[in-house]
């Protein structure tokens, strides 16, 4: 019997899946493409082949039903802490910083933004050791100190503020230094704050203030209102030591005025800097954050911080809407850092998603300083997907159930692609 070759060829090439990872059934999530719907999302290769409605489970490799919960893109944290020093002596004040891989990926985050653990002295062996090893994506924030956050001294250490010398490094890594974070200064004048806004006018590129001690030599008001550029970030915004409320508990009216500049008020929740005494009133009088992100080291991980869920979570209950929370922890952190590959699910995007699950009973939450809310909802993750890679499955959804695989190996089931550990991100 003649087989005809080219008739063969295209037989095996109609029978491929026309996508590698089909989420069927959730409701996305995509503040950027304005989708707050049922659909479906197909991967192939790594990013993002289809979103929309009844996509048929016969054109895909692997199906994931998630019926009941959101389908999101993947979480960025715009105010993290992962590079502990190459002698792991972390940051100030005895905290330390986290691998990313640890504490990224069970809460939806697949984008992180190191903020300021390394200075243009230590950025290379930052790079060596986190950013090129993570599964996480890791962005930073350059400090505008030599030697970023590794004790109180060399943070006070004007000398070491080099603006052309921080410029010039972040100009060399466009693909990983998304800004400069200028933090934790002590002192009565505006030099941090000035060097580092003018190595983000060189490098165009954000800048994020820690505002540190307050000094009335330097009120706070003169750093929202004159010094930062529009697209420069301010940081825990709602540190309660922070001029927000009059003696009536109403807003000072200097906070529209800042956000109408275009200053970005972010959370950077930490373990110091969140007061619900300031976030509940603000939120109530239509001043929500710009982006919601956790400040994650060692002190804030196990206190009342714990993840970008648990500080989204208590937005959610604040009362801003679960489209809204999703919106300041994708779309708007990704256009903060000028990186707008990231944060959505639009046709040809890097898929990176979070699976999440809205739950409801009776819950509490923590600020920095020990006082509760209470709540009704929490958000938590099912899933999550980077670069197409499935890297957390909550309940096995990805996985074939044990008395069905017959012989398996002591390793257990491989991934739906073939590989123990998931495949590596796209590096974009």
């Amino acid at each position: 019997m003649r087989i005809h070759l080219p008739i063969l060829l295209a037989n095996c090439l109609l029978a491929q899946p026309a996508y590698d990872l089909l989420l069927k059934g959730g409701h996305v999530i995509d503040p950027k493409n304005k989708v707050d719907a049922a659909r479906d999302v197909a991967i192939k290769d790594g990013r993002v082949a289809a979103v929309a409605a009844n996509i048929p489970a016969t054109q895909a490799r692997k199906v994931v039903n998630v019926p009941g919960l959101y389908v999101t893109p993947g979480l960025i944290d715009l105010h993290a802490h992962v590079f502990a020093g190459v002698e792991g002596k972390g940051l100030a004040g005895g905290r330390s910083s986290i691998d990313p891989d640890n504490f990224a990926p069970r809460a939806g985050v697949t984008t992180v933004v190191d903020a300021g653990s390394s200075g243009r002295r230590n950025f290379a062996d930052f790079k060596r050791t986190t950013i090129d090893r993570a599964r996480t994506r890791v962005l930073a924030l350059l400090n505008i100190g030599g030697s970023g956050m590794p004790g109180d001294q060399h943070e006070q250490d004007v000398s070491d503020m080099d603006v052309k010398a921080a410029a010039d490094l972040a100009i060399a890594n466009r693909e990983t230094i998304v800004g400069f974070k200028v933090a934790h200064y002590r002192g009565a004048d505006w030099t941090p704050v000035e060097r580092g806004v003018e190595a983000g006018k060189i490098a165009n590129i954000p800048v994020m203030i820690d505002f540190g001690e307050f000094r009335p030599e330097r009120p706070f008001q003169e750093l929202v209102l004159k010094k930062l550029r529009p697209g420069d970030i301010y940081t825990h915004c709602f540190y309660a030591p922070v001029p927000m409320l009059d003696d009536n508990g109403k807003l000072l009216p200097y906070l529209f005025e800042a956000r109408k500049r275009g200053v970005i008020f972010d959370v950077g929740h930490g373990g110091a800097a969140f007061e619900f005494r300031q976030a509940v009133p603000a939120v109530r009088q239509g001043f929500p954050p710009d982006s919601i992100s956790t400040d994650v080291h060692s002190g804030s991980i196990n206190a009342g911080m714990k993840d970008q869920l648990n500080v989204m979570s208590k937005f959610l209950n604040m009362g801003m809407s679960l489209q809204d929370v999703v919106a300041k922890s994708t779309w708007a952190p990704a256009r903060i850092i000028h990186r707008e590959e990231f944060g959505h699910l639009s046709v040809g995007a890097i898929a990176d998603i979070a699976v999440l699950r809205v739950e409801t009973g009776q819950y509490a939450f923590v600020d920095s300083f020990g006082a509760r809310m209470d709540g009704t909802k929490r958000l938590a993750n099912e899933l999550t997907v980077s670069s197409g890679m499935v890297i957390f499955d909550l309940n096995g959804r990805t996985r074939g159930h044990w008395d069905e695989l017959g012989k398996y190996q002591g390793l257990g089931e491989p991934y739906w692609d073939g590989t123990r550990g998931g495949g590596r991100r796209l590096k974009k």
